[in-house]
C-alpha cells in the first residue's frame, strides 16, 4: 500500500495529498494509429509502465505496472533515471536500489516470472525537493522502452499537507525472516470478554457504559441526527451516508456508506459524543460489512483525530489488499508495507458482518486490533521495533490520544466500496463482540 495511505479529515487537519495518475506508455506512438514504434529489433516495444503517483510535500510514493511486450522472462530488471534527485526511501514487491539518480528495480523470488504480455507491479516511497517530474527513459532487461509521458502531477486545489516520510530506517522491500510480534498481556492492551448487556445509547449491543454506544435505532428515516452527523472535513464529493433498514447486524438499522474512489469523495458518519477523555486506553468496537476486497491503493473506513499530534489523523483503513493502521502526519503505516508487513495482516472478508475491536494506548505507544477475536500480528505495536511490522511505526514516540471517532470512506485514488457499519462503541473498558 502506498499511501496511501491517505491516505482524510476535520477542519483542523491538513488535506489529503492529491493523486495524479501519470500513465507513462513506453514505445514511440507514430500516425494517426497510434502503433508504437520497435525498440528492439522488428519486434515491439521492450515494456510500457504505468506509473501512478501520489505526491505531498517532500514526499512521494508511487505504484508502478510494468507489461512485458516481449517474450517471456524468468525474472526481471526494470531501470530508469530520477530527472529531478528524487530519493527512494523504501519499497515492496521488487528490491529497489538506487546509485546518484539511477534506479533499479528487481524482481523478487515470487513474482520474476512474466510472460509475453503479462504484467508485473511494483510500488515504493521517496522524497523529493523542487520538483517530482515522472522518469521517461525506462527500460526492461536491458531493452530501452523509447519515448513516453512526463506529465507533471495536478497542483493540489487546496494546501498541501505536511506529511513526511518517516527518517526512520526504513524496512526492506525483499522477504526476510522477520519474528512476528508476540501478543502479551503486560506489553499492550488486551480485550478480555465481557458479558453481553442491554442495547444502551441507539441500539448498540454489549456497550452498556460506554460513551459511544450504537446500533442507529434512534435514527428516524435515511439522514443522520442525533449523536450522528455527516463529516467530510477534507473535501465532499459523490460518496454518501444513511441509515439503512435492509441490511443490519443487529436490530433494525444501520449506517450504510457508498465509497467512491479518487480524490474528495471523502465522507463518514462522525459521533457527536465528546470522547476526548476516554481512557486511559481507548478501547472500540464495530461491526462492519462490505462488497469489494480492499484494494491496493490506502484507503481509510475509520478515522479519529490525535490531540497529541496537531488533531492529524489516526486512520484505520487497508493497502495491498489487507487491513493497515495510517497516521496522517507522516504516512506511516502498522504495518509497513513491505511483503513480509503486508503478510502479518489480513484482509477484511467481504459480503459478510465481521467484528472488528481495536485498543490505544494513549499513554505509551501500544495498540493491537481483532478481526472477529483473532489478533492480527501486523497491526501489533508493542512499543519494540520490529522490522517490517511497527519500526515505522514507532519513529513517533508519542503516544496517539484520539479525541473523535468517525466511520466511512476514504480513497487515495483507486478503491470503491459500499460498506454498512452496525454495533459501535467506544469507551474505557473493553468492549466484546
Amino acid at each position: 500500500m502506498v499511501r496511501s495511505n491517505g491516505r482524510v479529515h476535520g477542519g483542523r487537519r491538513a488535506p489529503v495529498a492529491v493523486f495524479a495518475v501519470l500513465a507513462v506508455v513506453l514505445g514511440v506512438l507514430a500516425g494517426l494509429g497510434q502503433h508504437p514504434t520497435p525498440a528492439w529489433g522488428a519486434g515491439s516495444a521492450a515494456c510500457q509502465v504505468s506509473w501512478t503517483n501520489n505526491e505531498w510535500t517532500g514526499g512521494f510514493t508511487a505504484q508502478v505496472s510494468v507489461t512485458n511486450s516481449g517474450a517471456a522472462v524468468s525474472s526481471w530488471k526494470l531501470t530508469w533515471t530520477f530527472p529531478a534527485g528524487q530519493q527512494v526511501t523504501s519499497a515492496w514487491n521488487a528490491q529497489v536500489s538506487q546509485s546518484g539518480s539511477a534506479v533499479t528495480a528487481s524482481s523478487l523470488s515470487y513474482n520474476g516470472a512474466v510472460g509475453s504480455g503479462g504484467s508485473v507491479s511494483f510500488g515504493m516511497q521517496g522524497t523529493w525537493s523542487g520538483s517530482n517530474p515522472v522518469p521517461g527513459d525506462f527500460a526492461f532487461n536491458g531493452a530501452s522502452c523509447q519515448g513516453g509521458s512526463t506529465s507533471s502531477p495536478t497542483p493540489t486545489p487546496t494546501p498541501s499537507p505536511s506529511s513526511s516520510p518517516s527518517a526512520s530506517p526504513s524496512p526492506s522491500a525483499s522477504p526476510s525472516p522477520s519474528a512476528s510480534p508476540s501478543p502479551s498481556a503486560s506489553t499492550s492492551p488486551t480485550f478480555s470478554p465481557s458479558p453481553s448487556a442491554s442495547s444502551t445509547g441507539g441500539g448498540g449491543t454489549g456497550c452498556s457504559g460506554a460513551v459511544v454506544c450504537s446500533g442507529f435505532e434512534d435514527q428516524n428515516g435515511s439522514a443522520l441526527t442525533g449523536d450522528w452527523k455527516i463529516a467530510a472535513p477534507d473535501c465532499a464529493g459523490a460518496g454518501t451516508v444513511t441509515v439503512d433498514t435492509s441490511v443490519v447486524h443487529g436490530g433494525s438499522r444501520s449506517l450504510r456508506v457508498n465509497g467512491q474512489a479518487g480524490y474528495c469523495n471523502h465522507v463518514f458518519a462522525a459521533t457527536t459524543k465528546n470522547v476526548s477523555s476516554v481512557g486511559p486506553v481507548v478501547y472500540a468496537r464495530y461491526w462492519v460489512r462490505h462488497t469489494t476486497a480492499l484494494p491496493a491503493d490506502h484507503i481509510a473506513m475509520v478515522t479519529m483525530e490525535d490531540a497529541n499530534n496537531g488533531n492529524k489523523h489516526l486512520r484505520l483503513g487497508g493497502q495491498n489488499g489487507a487491513l493497515q493502521w495510517n497516521r496522517e502526519s507522516d504516512d506511516a503505516t502498522l504495518p509497513a508495507q513491505s511483503p513480509v508487513g503486508v503478510s502479518q495482516s489480513l484482509p477484511l472478508p467481504v459480503n459478510q458482518w465481521v467484528c472488528v475491536r481495536f485498543a490505544v494506548d494513549t499513554t505509551r505507544q501500544s495498540m493491537d486490533t481483532w478481526l472477529n477475536d483473532q489478533l492480527v500480528p501486523g497491526l501489533h505495536d508493542d512499543g519494540v521495533p520490529t522490522a517490517d511490522i511497527d519500526q515505522q511505526w514507532l519513529s513517533r514516540t508519542t503516544a496517539p490520544r484520539p479525541v473523535t471517532l468517525d466511520l466511512g470512506w476514504e480513497a487515495y485514488g483507486n478503491g470503491s466500496d459500499t460498506l454498512w457499519y452496525d454495533d459501535v462503541a467506544l469507551g474505557s473498558s473493553p468492549i466484546a463482540c
